[in-house]
């Protein structure tokens, strides 16, 4: 019988489609859609038409710009990572591998009973559903779970800390210093007594995606700036100005302050003697997660 520590290393394993550093979060999406679905409904099972319009939207929020969502590719090929799950048609008849319109009509896709029955353990659960969200953007993995319907207050995550990539605890403090304590968009430097509050070290390159702790893959961002920054609402082009998706729209006046104007506007910092944003770790956010075309300033 698997232990937890085996699931995990499982999901570690997940073979990833890999081509010129492109994030492939497809089957960790397809796997927390599915966990959330059995932690709803009980049910394990499920058919390709009723998962693909929400698998599409998954992927369309969380998965990179730069490729089209395709709920078919996980689908068919999360088959292939032992024991997590498996496909069948509903008429018996002969798998029709990633044919999106013969999977609406007999695809159907399940998590493997053994697996399934190891998620009914809560801390197993938990610890899987944290493994998965490595894969994502710190800022947005409480939306993520909602989306999924699941909530991080029941899942009480405790992620198996030895298999996961340790962080520099340092990176936020020298983060933070760099940029003088203020959010290097909008200035936002709130204090509550001695403690900096609402200001965050944001990764411009994901940690999950081999961004390094370092200064130089780091800006001091206020929540709402960071948020925006992992959705690909905002960015930076290579001569550390503010981009804003064109695909961003707001009406009102915050929308206007907090974002709409921040167009073509210089970052602020870092100081003196410490390192800009590496211009590899912008591209990277740039391709993989910035939502263009970016407007045009003035």
């Amino acid at each position: 019988m698997l232990t937890a520590s085996d699931w995990i290393e499982r999901i570690i394993g997940l073979r990833r489609w890999s081509q010129q550093g492109v994030r492939a979060p497809h089957k960790p999406l397809l796997l927390l859609y599915m966990i959330g679905r059995l932690a709803q409904t009980g049910s394990r099972q499920v058919s390709f038409e009723e998962a693909e319009p929400e698998l599409a939207d998954l992927l369309e929020r969380y998965g990179p710009p730069v490729t089209k969502a395709t709920p078919e590719y996980p689908f068919h090929h999360l088959q292939n990572d032992e024991g997590l799950w498996e496909v069948s048609t509903s008429d018996g008849s002969d798998w029709p591998g990633s044919v999106r319109g013969k999977l609406r009509q007999v695809g159907m896709g399940a998590l493997t009973v053994e697996f399934a029955t190891a998620l009914a353990d809560p801390a197993t659960r938990a610890a899987v559903v944290g493994v998965l969200l490595e894969e994502f953007a710190d800022s947005y993995r409480t939306d993520l779970l909602e989306d999924v319907g699941l909530t991080e207050g029941s899942l009480a995550l405790t992620v198996m800390s030895q298999t996961i990539r340790r962080r520099d605890p340092q990176f936020r403090d020298n983060v933070l210093v760099a940029y003088e304590r203020r959010c290097a968009f909008c200035g936002f430097d709130g204090r509550l007594a001695d403690r900096t509050i609402g200001l965050d070290a944001a990764h411009i390159r994901w940690h999950a995606n081999d961004g390094p702790d370092e200064v130089s893959n780091g800006l001091a961002l206020c929540s709402i700036h960071h948020k925006l920054l992992d959705l690909g609402v905002v960015g930076l082009t290579a001569d550390r100005t503010i981009t804003v998706s064109r695909r961003f729209t707001g009406t009102g006046e915050s929308a206007e302050r907090l974002v709409l104007g921040l167009t073509g506007a210089p970052v602020l910092g870092p100081q003196s003697g410490s390192d800009p944003v590496n211009e590899e770790h912008i591209e990277w956010h740039q391709s993989q997660v910035f939502h263009g075309p970016a407007r045009l300033a003035g």
